[in-house]
Formats: structure tokens, C-alpha cells, sequence
């Protein structure tokens, strides 16, 4: 679950990267465009809200998951005894 993670904040953050390139590359104007702010802006703020809701998941579902999971062994174990 940790590599699964790490690897989506890599590509979070190798995303942001590129489009601060891209970024600056306009104000320089290096290339130009039209309305690629809007869309950039618009792309970051897609990806921020779907991170966040994977974030909500791992957190709150998965994790509940394994706590349950953990407390059914615990007993388990003590019953056995």
C-alpha cells in the first residue's frame, strides 16, 4: 500500500512539474498560447479533486478495513488461548 502511494505522489508531483514548465514557457513566450492557463489551471484542479477523493478512499475505507481485520485476529488469537 505505501508503494502504491509513493507512486501516485510521483506522478502527482512529476505532473505538476511539467505543467510549471509548460507554464513558464508561455509567460516567456518560448510558445505561445491561448487559454492554456485556463486549461492548465482546470487540469491541476481535475487531478487536486480525483487525489484527493483516492486519498479519502485509502484513508477512511481501507484503513477501517484493516482495523477490522486486525481486531478479528486479536480475538482470535485470544480465544484460542
Amino acid at each position: 500500500m505505501n508503494t502504491l502511494k509513493k507512486v501516485s505522489a510521483y506522478i502527482l508531483v512529476f505532473i505538476i512539474l511539467f505543467l510549471t514548465v509548460f507554464a513558464i514557457l508561455g509567460i516567456w513566450d518560448i510558445i505561445s498560447f491561448e487559454d492554456v492557463i485556463k486549461r492548465t489551471l482546470s487540469s491541476l484542479f481535475v487531478i487536486f479533486i480525483s487525489a484527493v477523493i483516492v486519498l479519502f478512499i485509502f484513508s477512511v475505507l481501507i484503513k477501517d478495513n484493516d482495523k477490522k481485520q486486525s481486531a478479528f485476529n486479536k480475538s482470535n488469537t485470544s480465544e484460542e488461548k
